[in-house]
């Protein structure tokens, strides 16, 4: 199984966007005080300098890039993750939490200047077209790609549904360059992937929150289920490693997935009106079989959410080293044709009211995953906390957040994955597994 390392899916921009997102049309609240004459005359300061860098640099300046310059600057004052999305920037960020696209359905990397598939995904147009994982992509519509970027590469291989494009494919064994012609159409972003382990164990591998997952994750369990009968079913695996978050109501969804009762998370605001409760609703789609989850330093915002209710319940047993501590939510405010402002607007807790907004997650039992030998003094821990100008949690302690993110590409090599198996067959033991339920923090919907 190919693990998230540098992939790109094609027509979609899949960075480490570690960004809690609620998407909305959110007015200034109405308890928020009229700018005062000073601020007015700090704003009229601005517009001089702004007409000074204009008129006198010694290169003629891009006055959009300017004024997008000033104001990331006043948003990054903030917070690390408040910040503004031009029109493009937006754009893409839609994609990226809708999930779909239109596109041609493969995997890549970037090898030697050219464009490598590392996978094409099953039953959409590029593998319908005979592309294999493998090929290298030499030319987009007749023109050599050498010499541009991957992200320039996954943007000319974008396009409107229906259209076609055109691929120069340089193959393994093939005597010349094969032109392959694909039309494109919508592509689902695989947030969700599951095998079975073992032959009795589920495993089901999250790496994002978009508007997929919830839908991803219940086809997992129904397939899973029909694959291993229930009696034989010794539980569930969901891996949260590496996953960098996305969409609030994914992350209640994906918790809801789990739990029959009590409250999944709340979110507090600059406003005691703001506090908003998720409480979960009736109905474990696993039939309250046993369940752990893998978190690292790269499982961050939404992914803490479901790894904090999950363990606050005492529903799951949470395996692997300290999560990233991305405990604020940010708003996507659409400004029209002007792109989107990316604002901070409040904190979330977990059912116990822990906040871990530089903190995160500490897991029930601590596994560590040696880095290989090439790896090591190159891959830090990172977290939250190390942020510059983020915000300080209020269970924030000189420990910080986050650790190591690393997950080896063999499941072989996989400590983690391998300890909860270890758990889930009884040939490992410990007090944290399987979770008392009786012990749950008390909490109210």
């Amino acid at each position: 199984m190919v693990r998230r390392l540098v992939l790109i899916m094609v027509g979609a921009v899949l960075g480490a966007v570690t960004a809690l997102t609620v998407i909305s049309g959110i007015k200034p609240s109405n308890t928020a005080q009229a700018a005062g004459v000073g601020t007015y005359r700090q704003l009229s300061i601005f517009g001089d300098i702004f007409e000074r860098v204009r008129a006198s640099y010694v290169t003629e300046p891009e006055e959009e890039e300017l004024i997008e310059s000033a104001i990331n600057g006043m948003l990054t004052s903030l917070d690390p993750h408040s910040s503004y999305l031009n029109a493009k920037d937006f754009s893409d960020m839609r994609v990226q939490t809708r999930g779909e696209f239109g596109g041609l359905g493969i995997e890549v990397t970037m090898e030697n200047e050219l464009v490598k598939v590392v996978s094409p995904i099953e039953d959409t147009p590029a593998a319908n077209a005979g592309v294999l994982a493998g090929d290298l992509i030499s030319k987009i519509d007749g023109e050599d790609i050498r010499g541009i970027t991957l992200q320039q590469a996954v943007e000319k291989m974008r396009g409107e549904i229906n259209t076609p494009i055109v691929l120069t494919i340089v193959r393994e064994g093939a005597d010349k360059p094969l032109d392959i012609t694909i039309i494109r159409d919508v592509i689902k972003v695989r947030s969700v992937r599951w095998r079975i382990e073992d032959e009795d164990i589920g495993f089901i591998d999250i790496n994002a929150f978009n508007e997929q997952t919830f839908q991803g994750l219940e086809t997992a369990i129904d397939r899973i289920k029909e694959q291993v009968p229930e009696d034989q079913l010794k539980g569930y695996i969901v891996d949260l490693r590496l996953n960098p978050g996305g969409l609030l109501d994914q992350a209640i969804s994906v918790s809801d997935t789990f739990l029959d009762r009590g409250l999944i998370v709340s979110t507090r605001g600059r406003n005691p009106e703001e506090t908003r409760r998720h409480a979960a609703r009736a109905g474990d789609l696993t039939g309250g079989k046993p369940l752990i989850v893998l978190i690292n330093g790269g499982s961050a915002s939404a992914s803490e959410i479901v790894a904090g209710a999950l363990q606050d319940h005492k529903r799951a047993t949470v395996v692997g080293t300290r999560s990233f501590g991305k405990g604020s939510v940010q708003t996507i405010i659409p400004l029209g044709s002007n792109g989107a402002l990316r604002l901070t607007t409040a904190l979330y807790y977990t059912p116990a009211d822990r906040s871990i907004q530089g903190k995160g997650i500490e897991p029930d039992i601590r596994i560590d995953q040696p880095l290989p030998e090439e790896l090591v003094g190159r891959v830090q821990a990172r977290g939250e906390s190390q942020l510059k100008g983020h915000i300080v949690g209020n269970e924030e302690d000189d420990k910080g957040s986050g650790s190591i993110a690393y997950v080896p590409p063999d499941p072989k090599d996989d400590v983690q994955l391998v300890y909860a198996k270890d758990l889930l067959k009884g040939t490992k033991t410990d007090e944290a597994f399987p979770p008392d339920p009786e012990k749950a923090v008390p909490t109210q919907n």
